[in-house]
């Protein structure tokens, strides 16, 4: 079995940039000056949906996790994150670090899997879910 280096050291790269993002006070910023709560179901879910999307859910609850601690760290809100970074794996490949995975190793065996496949399936999937977990969740 080979390993691949080029995924592990993006990911862990990845890692090492949240790290500096949450070190340079970035995100905490944007947060505040969005007047959005970051503790609130709603802004937990999309956030960690959304945002996922451009890093990747597990370096996202990396970067959001050490948020939630500084406001209040309810078991509700760490549930919302995990909720949220989980489906966030649905929308798109990039979503989830085991989709990315996942296409390269299909690729190498002749399957492509087109970002635009994945999120024709992916966008109302993910929609569906997020409305479940958001019933769900304000529930309880």
């Amino acid at each position: 079995m080979k390993v691949d280096w080029r995924t592990l050291a993006f990911f862990a790269s990845m890692f090492v940039l949240m790290e500096s993002v949450w070190n340079g006070g970035f995100f905490q910023g944007a947060l505040n000056g969005s007047g959005l709560d970051p503790t609130s179901l709603p802004v937990i879910l999309a956030t960690s949906t959304l945002i996922s999307q451009f890093i990747s859910n597990v370096p996202f609850v990396a970067l959001y996790l050490p948020l939630l601690y500084a406001f209040d760290g309810s078991v509700l809100g760490m549930m919302a994150l995990a909720a949220g970074s989980t489906i966030a794996g649905n929308l798109t490949i990039i979503g989830a670090a085991s989709n990315v995975i996942i296409v390269q190793n299909a690729e190498r065996r002749g399957v492509v899997v087109t970002f635009t496949d994945f999120i024709k399936l992916g966008a109302p999937l993910t929609a569906l879910n997020l409305l479940v977990y958001w019933i769900y969740l304000s529930s309880i």
